[in-house]
């Protein structure tokens, strides 16, 4: 990744983080509530933070939707 890549690259971490944090935060519902009202929504926002900050993390080390070609991240 080079310095031109940059909104490329903050596209597509961007876009994974926030399926990763709708990811965490469907799991932490789908586990533990019956009904809408049995959801602790504070943890289970809590989960979703987390995934979305270990995303963009994980982003950092490289992402293989940013190959130089911007043809491949969604939009």
């Amino acid at each position: 990744m080079n310095i031109t890549n940059w909104g490329t690259w903050i596209k597509a971490a961007l876009i994974r983080a926030v399926r990763t944090f709708a990811e965490a935060m469907l799991a932490y519902i789908g586990t533990g509530a019956i009904v809408l009202g049995d959801v602790n929504w504070l943890a289970a926002l809590s989960a979703g933070g987390f995934g979305f900050v270990t995303a963009i993390l994980l982003a950092l080390t490289g992402l293989p939707e940013d190959d130089g070609n911007t043809k491949n991240v969604e939009g």
